[in-house]
């Protein structure tokens, strides 16, 4: 068997990609190439990283990049409404194949209006990583038996906006655009242009076959400060752009930094995360305590914040204590009001030594302080 070139290969898929999709950067292009041979080689890997389409909204041609991955993959299962049972059972094997699954319309699933659809939730991130079964009772009445369904499989979705984090942590994900006037593709057409993307898969298939033993347990170099759930997403990426080789090692690390960067800006943490960090960047700066009434009125002011409406109501008192006694003080005791000496009179409130620990551990670092003014160009407009 002649031996495929890797790196000429994903030149060409990345080609492929380019005549039907436009992606925000040229990371997601990258990243999506990487993916389209990572189906391919899943058995190689402890995890496997869902790929995510998002967008604000319709006609940002997600869709369409879900249909070019679907020619690029193995045994792909267009799972736009399938049921959590039907999908253990894929897993498991159709025909003796294990799918790569591709949710269109997700927020159909997880989005605000959609329920929490657990099960579904469930065998996605259990399918992230192998040897993660979920077990089920299957049979009649008192027959019923455990059994456990394996899970690990490639997952691709695309929708509006909207993933559960622990899907999303889980996912590189593909912020897409609508197209500018000035940004044109190639009309897609199944009946022409199927055969090109299939031709395509069974040379990453053959080539897969190849570099299967060079790509297994390695431990491809990340970049500075990839770490945890973001350095499972992107190792097997790292891995077969080193095994493909020509300039796909530098490029995948150029993108893994550029969409784990934009990852993490765009991920506020969640309600109680966003708290902390409000109350330390916004409310509480050069203050070591204050009356709850005044943090509300605080929180509830700032512009860009949630605060003021939450599910129609603003933060309130009760709310306010709900969330901080879910975390610590340093003393490990949870976070309470406390009594504040004010004016003569005594006022439930809250002390920034009670809340330092919670900043610490959970708060990203905090904005930096300007820098102060070169000498002599202090009044310089």
């Amino acid at each position: 068997m002649t031996a495929i070139d890797g790196a000429a290969l994903l030149n060409e898929v990345e080609a492929f990609h380019r005549r039907f999709n436009v992606f925000p950067n040229e990371a997601a292009y990258v990243a999506v190439v990487l993916w389209d041979a990572h189906a391919h080689l899943l058995d190689c890997f402890e995890s496997t990283p869902r790929l995510a389409f998002l967008s604000p909204e319709p006609g940002s041609g997600k869709s369409r990049a879900l249909e070019i991955v679907e020619t690029l993959v193995p045994n792909p299962m267009a799972a736009v409404d399938a049921s959590a049972a039907a999908l253990f059972r894929a897993v498991a094997g159709v025909d003796g194949k294990r799918p790569t699954i591709l949710f269109d319309e997700i927020d159909t699933i997880f989005g605000p209006k959609a329920g929490e659809n657990e099960q579904l939730r469930g065998f996605i991130n259990a399918g992230h990583r192998r040897n993660r079964p979920m077990f089920r009772c299957v049979g009649d009445g008192a027959n019923q038996t455990v059994q456990a369904f394996h899970s690990f499989a490639a997952v691709a979705v695309a929708g509006l906006g909207y993933l559960p984090d622990t899907i999303r942590d889980r996912s590189v994900n593909i912020r897409m655009r609508r197209r500018a006037r000035n940004e044109s593709i190639e009309p897609y057409r199944t009946r022409i242009h199927e055969k090109e993307g299939f031709a395509l898969r069974d040379r990453l298939a053959t080539w897969a076959e190849q570099v299967s033993e060079r790509v297994m347990n390695v431990w491809p170099a990340l970049p500075e400060g990839v770490t945890d759930r973001p350095a499972d997403v992107w190792e097997p990426l790292l891995a077969i752009a080193d095994a493909a080789g020509g300039d796909w090692p530098d490029r995948a690390r150029e993108a893994c930094v550029v969409l784990v960067t934009a990852s993490k800006a765009n991920d506020k943490g969640s309600l109680g995360v966003r708290l902390l960090t409000d109350l330390r960047d916004h409310v509480m700066v050069g203050i070591d305590r204050l009356p709850t009434v005044a943090i509300l009125d605080r929180l509830n002011a700032l512009d860009d914040a949630p605060w003021a409406d939450l599910h129609g109501k603003p933060l309130d008192n009760r709310r306010l204590s709900r969330m901080l006694a879910e975390y610590m003080t340093a003393d490990n005791e949870p976070i309470t009001s406390r009594n504040i000496k004010a004016a003569g009179s005594v006022l439930k409130g809250y002390y920034a030594a009670d809340l330092r620990d919670a900043w610490a551990r959970y708060c990203p670092p905090p904005p930096e302080s300007p820098l102060p003014p070169l000498p002599g160009t202090e009044n310089v407009a």
